[in-house]
C-alpha cells in the first residue's frame, strides 16, 4: 500500500509496487460537473455540515459550533477516504472486507500543499473558521480535478506514478495557489485499465493572497479569505495548460479545445459500464451452457443512434434524402434555432446534437451532405480506407503510398549477435523473430505499392524531409506562443501595478513622489520592467486579456495540430526505415548511411 506524508509536496514511494475525445481508454471517473480530457475532469465536491441557527444564545452557538467542526472536519475526511480506500465503481461507496473494515487501495501516492503538517480535512476546518467561510450547508466547501493521462503513456512514454503525482503537484502550485491541497496520484482507473490519473482537491477558500492569474476576471480573485470559482474562461484555462503540459512532457493528448465528434455524458458512461458488465455475466452463463454468443460488447442508445445517423448522412445528397433516410430507421430529425435534434421512438423528448456530439450538429451536417452532393455532380466513388496496396493520385500526379496495419519491427543481426556472446537460446529465439518480421515486412511492401528498393529509399528521404518541415513549422508556432504568453505576462504584472502608479501621479511635489517611489520600489520595479518590454518589442497600445488569451488558444490549437501532424510523420519514417532496414538485410543489400534522426522532443 503507498505510504501517506503530510508534510507539503512531498511524493511516496510504495513499499511494493483531456480517443478520439470519446473514450479511447477506460477512466477513473467520479460525479463530475462535465468531461474534458487527457484530460481534466472538474468536479464540486459538496461535503460539509450546514448551522443550527442558535444565533441569540450564546451557549448554543458554541454546541453549534462544536458539532459544525465535528462535521467539517468528517465530512472533508471523506475526500481523503476516497482518495485512500477502495470504492466500488458504480455507487461510489467504500468496499469493506470481510471484517467490515475499509479496504485500502494497492498503490497511490498521496501530498498536502498549505497544510502545514496537518490532516488536510483539519486545515481546512482551522482555515473555514478563520475566515468565517463554509459555513452553510449549501457551501460549496472543496473542487475536484483529475488530470488523467493516456494508457500508453507508461509503456510508450515513461510515464510513472511517481512522475504523475510530480506533475500534478506542479499544477497544482501554479494554478491553485494559496488553497489548501490534497494531490493524490493513482496507477489505474476502472478495472485496472492502467491509466494514470491525478486527483487534486482544493479547499474552495483561498488562504493567502496570490498573483493576478490568467484565468482570473476579478481583483477578489486573487485575495486571501474569498474562495475559487470555476468559470468556463477557467476550464478553457486550465485545459490549455493540461495540453502545453502534455505537448512539453511529450505524453500523448487530445485537442481539448476543440469539440468531442461523440459527446459521452457521465450518464451515457455508467449506462454503458452497467450494460456491459451485465452482458459479460449472461455471455458467460451462455459460454458455461454451450450457446453462440450474438453480441459481445454492449451499445447504449445513443451509441445506436450515432451509428443510425452516420449511415444515413454516408447514403444521403441532401438535408431531406438524409430526414427521409432517418425516418425509414424511426428516427425524426428536427432544426429549431439553427440547432438539430433527433427523436427516436422510445423517447418522448427529443435529444440534442449537442449532446451527440460535434458530427451531429447542423453545421457538420450541412457540409458533409454538401461535399456527398459534390462527388455525386463528379460521378466518383469515394475512396475506402486501403488495407491493400493500393495507391492515392495527389494533385501533383505523384503517386501517394498508402500506410499499411501491423506492428513490424527489426530483424535481429544473429551473427553479430553471437559474434557479441549471445547463447543458442537467444539465436533460437532471434531465428523464430526474424522469420515473423521477414513475413510482415514482405507484406508491409507489397502493401506500400514499392517496385524496387530504390523507390523505398526515396520513400524513406521524401518522409524524412516531411518530418523535418513538419517539425520546423511547430518550432516556429511554439516561438510565437512563447512570445504571446510573455506579453500576456507582462501586460498582467503592468496591469497590477496600475493602483500605484495611479498613485504617484497624486503626489504633489517631487519630494513626496520619491519617498512613494521608495515606498513601492517592488511595484515600481516590475512595472518599469513591463515597460521596458513594451518598448523593446515596439509595443505602443497594450493589448487586452482577453484578446491575448483568444490569440494564445488559438495557438495552442496550431501548435497540438502541428504536434499530431509530426508525431504522425515521424512514425512514419520509422516505419519506413524499418521496413527499409529488414529489406536490406534480407537482400544483404550494403546498408547506406541513414540521415540523423531528429532529437526526441
Amino acid at each position: 500500500m503507498g505510504q501517506r506524508d503530510r508534510n507539503p509536496g512531498s511524493i511516496h514511494t510504495p513499499h511494493g509496487i483531456w480517443e478520439d475525445q470519446e473514450q479511447d481508454a477506460e477512466r477513473q471517473r467520479l460525479p463530475i460537473d462535465q468531461n474534458i480530457g487527457p484530460e481534466i475532469f472538474p468536479s464540486r465536491i459538496e461535503i460539509g455540515g450546514g448551522h443550527s441557527g442558535h444565533a441569540d444564545k450564546d451557549k448554543a452557538d458554541n454546541e453549534d459550533r462544536q458539532d459544525l467542526c465535528h462535521k467539517h472536519r468528517h465530512l472533508l475526511g471523506a475526500a481523503e477516504q476516497y482518495l485512500l480506500f477502495e470504492h466500488d465503481e458504480f455507487t461510489m461507496k467504500p468496499v469493506l472486507d470481510e471484517t467490515g473494515r475499509l479496504i485500502p487501495r494497492e498503490d497511490y501516492r498521496l501530498s498536502t500543499l498549505n497544510c502545514d503538517g496537518e490532516d488536510f480535512a483539519v486545515a481546512c476546518m482551522r482555515a473555514n473558521l478563520r475566515y468565517q467561510k463554509n459555513q452553510r450547508r449549501e457551501d460549496v466547501k472543496s473542487h475536484h480535478y483529475i488530470i488523467s493521462f493516456d494508457p500508453r503513456d507508461g509503456p510508450d512514454n515513461g510515464l510513472t506514478v511517481d512522475r504523475a503525482q510530480a506533475l500534478g503537484e506542479q499544477f497544482c502550485k501554479e494554478h491553485f495557489p494559496g488553497h489548501q491541497a490534497l494531490v493524490c496520484t493513482h496507477p489505474d482507473g476502472h478495472n485496472h485499465s492502467g491509466n494514470i490519473h491525478v486527483h487534486i482537491v482544493i479547499n474552495s477558500l483561498r488562504i493567502e493572497a496570490v498573483p493576478l492569474l490568467p484565468y482570473m476576471d476579478r481583483p477578489a480573485d486573487t485575495k486571501s479569505g474569498m474562495k475559487h470559482r470555476c468559470t468556463d474562461a477557467a476550464m478553457e484555462y486550465f485545459k490549455s495548460e493540461v495540453m502545453e503540459m502534455c505537448h512539453r512532457e511529450n505524453l500523448y493528448q487530445i485537442d481539448l479545445l476543440h469539440g468531442s465528434k461523440n459527446r459521452v455524458t457521465e450518464r451515457e458512461y455508467w449506462a454503458q459500464k452497467k450494460g456491459q458488465l451485465a452482458l459479460d455475466k449472461a455471455n458467460a452463463s451462455m459460454i458455461a451452457d454451450g450457446i453462440t454468443l450474438r453480441q459481445t460488447k454492449f451499445e447504449t442508445d445513443k451509441q445506436r443512434l450515432r451509428q443510425t445517423i452516420r449511415k444515413a448522412l454516408d447514403r444521403a445528397g441532401s438535408f431531406d434524402e438524409f430526414a427521409a433516410l432517418l425516418l425509414r430507421e424511426g428516427v425524426t430529425v428536427k432544426e429549431s434555432r439553427g440547432r438539430l435534434s433527433y427523436l427516436t421512438p422510445d423517447r418522448t423528448k427529443p435529444i440534442t446534437a449537442r449532446k451527440m456530439g460535434d458530427d451531429f450538429d447542423r453545421t457538420a451536417v450541412l457540409a458533409l451532405l454538401e461535399q456527398n452532393a459534390h462527388r455525386a455532380a463528379e460521378k466518383t466513388v469515394p475512396i475506402p480506407e486501403y488495407h491493400t496496396a493500393e495507391t492515392n493520385r495527389t494533385e501533383r500526379g505523384k503517386t501517394q503510398k498508402i500506410a499499411p496495419t501491423g506492428n513490424i519491427q527489426r530483424m535481429v543481426a544473429r551473427a553479430a549477435k553471437r559474434a557479441e556472446g549471445k547463447g543458442v537460446g537467444y539465436d533460437r529465439w532471434a531465428a523464430k523473430h526474424n522469420l515473423k518480421q521477414m513475413a510482415a515486412t514482405v507484406t508491409a511492401y507489397q502493401q506500400y505499392g514499392f517496385s524496387s528498393p530504390e523507390e523505398l529509399d526515396e520513400a524513406c528521404s521524401a518522409a524524412y524531409a516531411a518530418m523535418q518541415e513538419s517539425l520546423a513549422w511547430l518550432k516556429q508556432v511554439e516561438k510565437t506562443l512563447n512570445g504571446k504568453k510573455e506579453l500576456q505576462r507582462q501586460v498582467l504584472a503592468y496591469s497590477k501595478t496600475r493602483p500605484v502608479r495611479d498613485g504617484l501621479k497624486q503626489q504633489k511635489n517631487a519630494k513626496a513622489k520619491a519617498a512613494y517611489r521608495q515606498k513601492h520600489e517592488s511595484d515600481f520595479i516590475i512595472a518599469d520592467a513591463a515597460a521596458r518590454y513594451f518598448r523593446e518589442n515596439g509595443i505602443s497600445k497594450l493589448p487586452s486579456y482577453k484578446s491575448l488569451q483568444a490569440e494564445i488558444e488559438s495557438l495552442i490549437k496550431e501548435k497540438n495540430s502541428g504536434y499530431n501532424d509530426y508525431r504522425a510523420k515521424r512514425e512514419e519514417y520509422r516505419r519506413l526505415q524499418t521496413v527499409k532496414c529488414n529489406i536490406d538485410q534480407i537482400l544483404r543489400r550494403e546498408r547506406k548511411p541513414v540521415k540523423r534522426q531528429e532529437q526526441e522532443r
